[in-house]
């Protein structure tokens, strides 16, 4: 277990999900101080395009520009990620050693299998961990975290909430750099995806100025949560900067 608990934690389904999606916020609690921390369910070894080995190179190098302060991997088979025992297991291991406040992870309508079930794993995994009796023999003690909040949002979603990134784009460009095996590359003899196309990374910055535009800003990252919030004060919550084009 950490010296201190986490104050977030983002899991997921393979390396650079995190970065892609949270990569901004993750950089942004960061340089607020928060404790923060990645988990990955699998090592991303069916990935077309180099190896499970160079991935976890790259994610130590992301993680390391990310400032978080732990990352580790389930190992759990990339392709295969199920809502099995053995995984909502794991899942809870890793919440209840990490003890984060606040869990980001995969919107549950995803078209890809490994994000989807991974969004119902840690759903139910977060609950799972409050139970004193579920998987007590690990002694990891119960923790359950305040909110789990979804990243990856279908395009006709509202987010409930957006987070201001443009003072860390630059800097989350330069972390998602760090998966150089995954992104374009005009030498590389391997097969092209649709993350190693030219344009991948300017659909990605398009996703965050489309976000960033809904609250007058730059850049943005969306999240969706399920939960009543508890507002302390709603005049601070809900004033901002009114738009130029009032």
């Amino acid at each position: 277990m950490n010296e201190a608990p986490l104050d977030v934690l983002a899991i997921g389904a393979h390396p650079d999900d995190v970065e892609l999606c949270v990569g901004g916020t993750l950089l942004k609690l960061a340089a607020k101080g928060y404790r923060t921390g990645i988990v990955d369910m699998s090592r991303g070894e069916l990935g077309t395009r180099g190896t499970p080995e160079i991935r976890a190179r790259e994610a130590a190098e992301a993680a390391r520009r990310l400032k978080v302060i732990v990352r580790e991997n389930l190992e759990l088979p990339d392709g295969h990620i199920l809502p099995s025992d053995a995984a909502r297991t794991a899942v809870v291991r890793a919440i209840r050693r990490h003890r984060p406040r606040v869990i980001f992870t995969h919107y549950w309508d995803d078209p890809h299998p490994d994000h989807a079930h991974t969004s119902r794993i840690v759903t139910e995994a977060a609950h799972l961990a409050g139970l004193i009796k579920f998987d007590a023999q690990a002694g990891l003690g119960r923790h359950r975290p305040n909110v789990v909040a979804y990243f990856l949002l279908p395009h006709k979603l509202a987010p409930s909430f957006i987070v201001d990134i443009s003072a860390f784009a630059e800097e989350k460009l330069a972390v998602i750099q760090s998966y150089a095996s995954q992104l374009h590359n005009p030498d590389s003899p391997e097969p092209e995806t649709l993350i190693s196309t030219e344009s991948f990374l300017r659909r990605v910055e398009a996703r965050q100025r489309y976000y960033g535009a809904l609250i007058d800003v730059e850049h943005g990252e969306a999240f969706y949560v399920r939960q009543a919030l508890n507002v302390d004060d709603p005049v601070a919550l809900l004033t901002r900067p009114m738009s130029l084009y009032s």
